[in-house]
């Protein structure tokens, strides 16, 4: 415990963890002040992304950098399946599948080209485990396509019953599910040495006790997960002061900010040129939402929600989704990489923030 205080004390960006109290104390004194409570979340977000960060790192340091980066992108995720599940009951099924397919498409374009981009410029040329990328985007590619069948039928083929679809939504989310199953017997289990690290990063600050990582890492995701639904309860009304419309709002704020933890941890591997973490945790966290929590909320949705939920998405999503994977399967096959692959990624992903930020609200 004395080292965690120690790196707060010396860290200004951690001393930010005096608005995680003050947030939930506005939140309930003064439920209505949207914009506040937006400002405030967004600014206790981050500095306990820093701290997962570090307890992350701590933990990779002990696991290796594939089991790290699982271990951060399924926390991270928690945090997304927790708000995904709170608006699932309140029966906003628009608002989890734009979460879901927000968070796809941001981790694969944004967080792996900021990674790319940070780690290059600081390093000539990163080299990470192209095998392990070419897993990671392989899942991907299975989910987009399992996402992708529904919405085809449907626009396909009008007069598809919704009984029809949402019965094939249940197939397809058990079967995405035990994809992603196999694919962890394959990776952490049955070929384990084909996932070791390709390069070797800096030595940078001591690791933290494993004990005091774990700790941290439990007490810190809860904490990001309730933080987290005040966000999402204020950022409808404060996009609108904001001027930004749902659609954006939807696809790319709720993802960034849900993502901030992950994001830290994939930013501060890169640049320590430990990019087999960076890549694992943002394709790993992509192929998890896509393959895992999805289908549970599928799953889970004939459970708590008002009306069932199906993995038939908008046209657009689809779209984004698809062109987001294919685009991550290009840029890793090599196994290298250097600050202009990041570039590439980055401004896919713009062009995408772009149109959703001037796309009229219907």
């Amino acid at each position: 415990m004395a080292t965690l205080w120690r790196d707060i004390r010396q860290s200004p960006l951690l001393w930010l963890l005096v608005f995680v109290p003050v947030v939930f104390v506005a939140a309930r004194l003064r439920p209505s002040s949207h914009t506040l409570l937006f400002v405030l979340s967004v600014l206790a977000i981050v500095p306990l992304a820093a701290l997962l960060s570090h307890a992350t790192e701590s933990v990779a340091a002990k696991t290796g950098d594939a089991a790290g980066g699982l271990l951060n992108a399924t926390l991270g995720n928690l945090t997304e399946l927790v708000i995904a599940l709170t608006a699932l009951a309140a029966g906003q099924v628009m608002l989890v599948k734009a979460s879901i397919a927000g968070a796809i498409v941001t981790n694969t374009l944004f967080m792996l080209g900021a990674s790319f981009l940070l780690g290059g410029l600081k390093h000539h040329v990163q080299e990470f485990n192209r095998l392990s990328a070419r897993v990671q985007s392989g899942l991907l590619f299975l989910a987009t396509i399992a996402l992708l069948v529904p919405s085809a039928i449907t626009t396909a083929d009008p007069a598809a019953k919704a009984a029809f679809t949402q019965t094939l939504s249940v197939g397809l989310a058990v079967l995405l599910i035990a994809a992603y199953g196999l694919g962890l017997l394959f990776s952490l289990k049955t070929h384990r040495e084909l996932f070791a690290s390709a390069s070797h990063g800096e030595e940078g600050e001591a690791p933290w006790p494993i004990g005091l990582a774990l700790a941290t890492l439990a007490a810190v995701t809860v904490l990001v997960a309730l933080v987290s639904e005040v966000f999402v309860e204020s950022v409808q009304a404060a996009a609108e002061a904001f001027g930004m419309t749902p659609a954006f709002v939807g696809f790319i704020v709720v993802s960034l900010v849900g993502g901030a933890a992950e994001m830290a941890s994939a930013f501060s591997g890169a640049r320590k040129n430990r990019l087999d973490l960076s890549v694992g945790i943002a394709l790993g966290s992509a192929s998890q939402i896509a393959l895992f929590v999805a289908p549970v909320l599928v799953l889970v949705s004939y459970f708590i929600g008002p009306a069932p939920m199906s993995l038939q998405f908008w046209p657009g999503a689809v779209v984004m989704m698809l062109v987001a994977t294919l685009t991550a399967v290009f840029v890793t096959n090599g196994g290298r990489s250097a600050w202009f692959v990041g570039v590439l990624l980055l401004m896919v992903y713009l062009i995408f923030a772009m149109t959703l930020y001037l796309m009229p609200p219907r």
